[in-house]
């Protein structure tokens, strides 16, 4: 009994068995007098066998990721490619064959649609008239959007709580409701038919989102940075210039890409409230099928034009745009 109780003397004579001499043998200060002998037992294989699947699955992730990005960008490109090779081949070859026959027969591509195009005064007109909607109207939304959403955000004044309310209210009022109050009011300015009205329609329906964006965006900023500026003596006008622009500038060209696009593509507004000495490109281009039917050698290259402008422009502020869309999933 004492060899199997003693902790000393049990496992030593090797008389001891049962429960009693296993507990004896763990408390044993020679059996775990070596720490690296208890932790050898299979841990390392296992943690590299555990950190090369991690490994191996991050690659097939990235791998998939980026394979269902390429199908999703061939997807998407192939109309953009259709278009414009039905931009430069003749009305006969796009009426007896498909536009991926071009892609064996070169030799019938040709830039004569696109000299037609630009000989035509009404196209060429309704071009400069898009120019002259969608730049003013991108450029007054994003200024007065700024000067707004620092107010809300850093500026105290009484009602601001409740304006801006009102200015989030606003984001929900649609489009439609607005056309004939706003027709009729044009027409009592006479900005009807014009392309003022039409610009003017494009920024006040675009400011409720803008402000809203704009203010939650400069409202992160840390109110230490305004602080600071304040106590080196600066005005609100120059920390609104030097420091929250600067800062606000991800989201600034995130909304003018927005802005100009939804622009540049209407054609329920400007069908409405533009004349035909005012009419947009997407006007002027839905005249010509309403006119001319299947007019395909007009119609192919007008439409890579119009698409081509907002391509350049997305591309253009890449960058910006991707880092606002960072910004704004991060905060």
């Amino acid at each position: 009994m004492s060899a199997a109780t003693d902790p000393a003397t049990g496992p030593a004579s090797g008389t001891g068995t049962g429960p009693a001499a296993g507990a004896a043998a763990v408390k044993d200060p020679a059996a775990v007098k070596d720490p690296a002998a208890v932790k050898e037992p299979a841990a390392p294989s296992a943690t590299a066998r555990a950190g090369s699947g991690n490994r191996l699955g991050r690659w097939l992730g990235n791998g998939a990721v980026q394979a269902l990005l390429v199908v999703v960008g061939l997807v998407w490109i192939t109309p953009l490619a259709g278009l414009l090779l039905s931009s430069l081949r003749s009305a006969q070859d796009n009426a007896s064959s498909g536009w991926w026959t071009a892609l064996a027969g070169p030799g019938q591509l040709s830039f004569d649609n696109y000299t037609e195009l630009l000989g035509n005064a009404g196209i060429t007109q309704a071009f400069w008239n898009t120019v002259l909607i969608s730049v003013p109207a991108t450029a007054l939304v994003i200024v007065l959007a700024a000067l707004a959403g620092y107010a809300f955000a850093w500026l105290d004044f009484p009602g601001r709580d409740w304006i801006f309310l009102l200015v989030v209210a606003l984001l929900v009022v649609p489009v439609q409701v607005g056309l004939l109050p706003v027709a009729k009011l044009f027409g009592q300015l006479g900005l009807f038919g014009t392309i003022p009205g039409v610009m003017l329609f494009h920024v006040a329906y675009g400011l409720p989102f803008a402000i809203f964006l704009l203010r939650n965006y400069f409202a992160d900023i840390p109110r230490e940075m305004l602080e600071a500026a304040r106590m080196d003596g600066g005005s609100e006008w120059r920390i609104f210039t030097r420091l929250v622009l600067p800062v606000g500038r991800p989201a600034i060209a995130s909304l003018a890409i927005f802005q100009f696009l939804w622009v540049w593509n209407d054609m329920l507004v400007a069908l409405l409230f533009a004349d035909s000495s005012s009419q947009p490109l997407t006007v002027a281009l839905q005249s010509q099928v309403r006119q001319f039917g299947s007019n395909i050698d007009v119609l192919a290259p007008g439409a890579f034009l119009s698409l081509i402008v907002p391509v350049v422009v997305f591309f253009a502020f890449q960058r910006h745009f991707v880092q606002g869309v960072m910004a704004g999933s991060v905060k």
